[in-house]
């Protein structure tokens, strides 16, 4: 970067601000997105950053390198002053009665969903922790500042980021045990009920011995029947015996 380049862009100068903005867009696009979970969010995060970069020019020391760490703080001011602003408009939203029904949309680009999807599910893990080693785990890990530019970029000592990031990693390392254990059970509990299907009896069916086969004695005592060979030997003992010729 140029030594003049924070000179400028403290006096005003919109050129720099386009360089600014050219340079380091996509890099708090992504820091936005990662703390927010959703693409449209992230995109009025970047628009808000940018405004308030501009209202907060004549801040910039004019000594120093890369721009990135102030654009990162601000952007992690913007967002939670929106997550604020959006807790305050759920409250009142759910005091309104509820909207008339809409029909289903079409469905989404499958990449871009799925995408969504699990960034949804990192936001979620991440949503366990506190704001603070939310904000230094997006800074230090995802955007991949140093601690000195974490630090610079929230404004605390660079031993305090130290601390909060080794509390994140511990924390989420926990919660990511919790949920593969309860994958685990899950998965346990599935192959269990699928096997008790296989091996269950339909109702009204019993045990091959009890219900007996065609031909055999029990399958005779239940049609009722008695063998052939019982029905003549009370044939032969009822009946008289002949006399001798």
């Amino acid at each position: 970067m140029e030594p003049l380049f924070r000179a400028r862009v403290r006096a005003g100068d919109e050129d720099s601000f386009r360089v600014l903005f050219r340079e380091h867009g996509r890099a708090v696009y992504n820091h936005c997105f990662r703390l927010t979970g959703d693409w449209s969010v992230a995109e009025d995060c970047v628009s808000l950053v940018f405004l308030e970069a501009w209202r907060l020019r004549e801040k910039v020391d004019t000594d120093g390198g890369s721009l990135l760490p102030w654009l990162l703080g601000i952007a992690t001011n913007v967002v939670h002053h929106r997550r604020r602003a959006a807790r305050r408009h759920r409250a009142l939203m759910e005091r309104m009665p509820p909207p008339e029904p809409l029909s289903d949309f079409a469905e989404e680009v499958v990449g871009r969903l799925e995408d969504q999807q699990r960034i949804a599910a990192v936001v979620e893990a991440l949503s366990q922790l506190s704001r603070q080693d939310r904000e230094v785990l997006a800074l230090s890990v995802w955007a991949g500042l140093n601690y000195a530019a974490t630090a610079e970029a929230l404004g605390v000592p660079v031993g305090t980021v130290r601390s909060r990031l080794a509390r994140a990693r511990r924390r989420l390392e926990g919660v990511a045990q919790k949920n593969l254990d309860r994958n685990a059970e899950l998965t346990a509990a599935g192959r269990q009920q699928t096997g008790d299907r296989h091996e269950a009896v339909r109702p009204g069916e019993g045990t091959e011995g009890d219900r007996g086969e065609p031909g055999t004695e029990s399958g005779q005592r239940r049609t009722g029947t008695a063998p052939a060979a019982g029905r003549a030997g009370r044939a032969g003992l009822s009946r008289r015996p002949t006399d001798p010729a």
